[in-house]
């Protein structure tokens, strides 16, 4: 099996990537970050989902954005609630974390070259998000450029490096559907930007009215709510 590092937030989609991952026959090895966030529900998804997953290695960087701030995930800043689909589509909300995944990346891409792996797998996606630029497939094919002029694997001529973003062009009902087919456990994910301490979900912030909208969609019931409400 040929490693590959798959980024591994706690979240549906990238715990989808994961399974796509180790479908194709990869050996998954995944990247998580401490990276200042207001909460740790999702690090705590993101090791059980390898845990389950049975991931080669886990690894958890910690690095501080909240020096940076500028987001509703790492500074004082309310996490809009509410909002309609209609008002999510429009302009990019204070939830997006300026440059994440192009820091994420780099350190993803940095640990391939030490591992030997030539692919780095995410589950960002373009039809069901909240207007985030760095989950555009122009981004991700920009960046697989960039690993490729700036890295001595990318320069040696062996392999091309690639990003892979298996679910990009997937509705949020698609990631679910697939999900499941692979068998991964979504109440073993957390997709809340406002938790509570015991990972119970908000329901109102974008990310809970995406996650609902696409078990909707799906047909299908989402298994974390289904824990909570039993008490679990």
């Amino acid at each position: 099996m040929s490693p590959v590092v798959v980024l591994l937030s706690g979240g549906l989609d990238s715990a989808t990537a994961l399974a796509v991952a180790r479908e194709r026959g990869h050996q998954p090895f995944a990247l998580s970050f401490r990276y200042g966030q207001r909460h740790a529900v999702e690090l705590r998804a993101a090791e059980q989902q390898a845990a389950a997953q049975g991931v080669t290695e886990h690894l958890i960087l910690d690095i501080d954005l909240r020096r940076l701030g500028g987001s509703a995930l790492t500074a004082d800043i309310a996490v809009p609630k509410g909002r309609d689909t209609a008002a999510m589509a429009t302009g990019i909300p204070v939830t997006y974390v300026p440059a994440r995944n192009t820091i994420f990346l780099s350190f993803a891409l940095a640990w391939a070259e030490t591992l030997g792996a030539r692919e780095i797998f995410l589950g960002v996606n373009a039809l069901d998000y909240s207007g985030y630029p760095d989950c555009r497939p122009d981004y991700i094919a920009a960046f697989e450029r960039l690993a490729n002029l700036a890295t001595a694997a990318g320069v040696s001529g062996d392999a091309p490096i690639r990003i892979q973003a298996p679910l990009i062009e997937a509705t949020k009902a698609d990631i679910i559907r697939l999900g499941t087919r692979l068998g991964v456990d979504f109440a073993l994910t957390s997709s809340c930007y406002d938790p509570e301490g015991d990972g119970r979900p908000c329901g109102a912030c974008d990310a809970c009215r995406l996650r609902a909208k696409g078990f909707a969609e799906a047909g299908l019931t989402d298994p974390l709510l289904e824990r909570f409400a039993v008490g679990q």
